[in-house]
């Protein structure tokens, strides 16, 4: 975390900031997209953002890092072992103790300074805990039931971060559907690897509409070879995750004009992982696929243009502050 960020913030005490900064080194080793995202928010805000993710990726490595394939017996134990302590942790944070794991710390300050509904953090670790035992959905209204904690109340806890220029139950839907589209172009992207995990979350019926089962997949991706009912069925859900974007567009001009630029970039970038697993041929299961650096830096340059032309709107309209604090409440103060 940089110290421009945590002054900015007005997070003085050093625990705090230790926690902040471990928070951001998450951040920035596992999500590339986000990140770059991130550091177009006002720095005020960044480690807000930090912290929610850096909770969100502690919990995530909970369920998925310990050990390759579908968990069973021991390794099945320790995860929700684990999981349960950091629940209790969270607990434990949320009511004023300090975190024993330095994403709780922060993510607990974060809370309260932004107001965040607790019950966001609870849908989303039972959405964990449900990937320890379940390994596929046999719809899409099953799937995005997983979802909602999983992806939709990460857009709602963003919320009180970004601020909004409407009632914020106005732009809940929009932030809530943004988060899904997002998760649904990762379990594209990640089709392969959570296969190795033992899960699919493509939903079942989809999948048979296209004569693609479990073991088909499996298949093509130990032989990496493709098949066109695997390449049908990766279009579909592409279809899918398209509309979702769709769906959330409303939304961005919603949210205060200086956050607007990151949520933008972030909605490119993550739309564009579309673009490129089609470009790569729908090879998912065989290989990652990534927008292209070029892509990429095209898509912050202009992330950063539209930074600069927000913050002077609002110095210009405030008088004062470079970055005002628009529809959302920070160390229990209206914005």
């Amino acid at each position: 975390m940089t110290t421009r960020e945590l002054d900015a913030a007005r997070i003085t005490d050093p625990g705090l900031r230790a926690a902040y900064t471990h928070c951001r080194d998450l951040n920035a080793r596992h999500g590339r997209t986000y990140f770059l995202a991130t550091r177009l928010l006002p720095p005020d805000r960044r480690p807000a953002v930090h912290a929610l993710y850096g909770f969100a990726r502690w919990a995530d490595d909970i369920v998925d890092s310990l050990g390759p394939g579908a968990p069973t017996g021991d390794e099945a134990a320790r995860r929700a072992a684990a999981l349960d302590r950091l629940c209790e942790d969270l607990t434990r944070g949320l009511a004023g103790g300090r975190g024993a794991e330095p994403v709780v710390t922060a993510l607990a300050d974060t809370s309260g300074r932004y107001a965040i509904d607790r019950s966001h953090f609870t849908d989303f670790l039972a959405s964990m805990r449900s990937d320890l035992t379940v390994t596929e959905y046999a719809d899409y209204a099953a799937l995005r039931g997983y979802m909602h904690g999983s992806a939709a109340v990460i857009g709602l806890q963003m919320l009180p971060v970004l601020g909004t220029v409407v009632p914020r139950e106005e732009a809940a839907p929009y932030a809530a559907e943004l988060g899904v589209a997002f998760q649904l172009t990762n379990f594209l992207r990640d089709v392969g690897e959570d296969l190795d995990r033992g899960r699919v979350y493509l939903p079942q019926d989809l999948l048979g509409a296209h004569g693609v089962d479990r073991e088909l997949l499996r298949r093509c991706r130990d032989e990496g070879r493709a098949d066109r009912r695997v390449t049908a069925a990766l279009r579909a859900f592409a279809d899918l995750t398209r509309a979702a974007y769709r769906r959330a567009a409303p939304g961005v001009p919603m949210l205060d004009p200086v956050a607007r630029p990151c949520i933008r970039t972030a909605f490119v970038l993550y739309g564009g992982i579309l673009d490129a697993v089609a470009d790569d041929g729908w090879a998912v299961l065989n290989r990652r696929a990534a927008v292209p650096r070029r892509r990429r830096a095209l898509v912050a340059a202009d992330g950063l243009l539209r930074v600069a032309a927000a913050r002077l709107t609002a110095r210009r309209r405030s008088g004062r502050a470079p970055y005002p604090l628009v529809g959302h409440t920070q160390e229990g103060r209206a914005a």
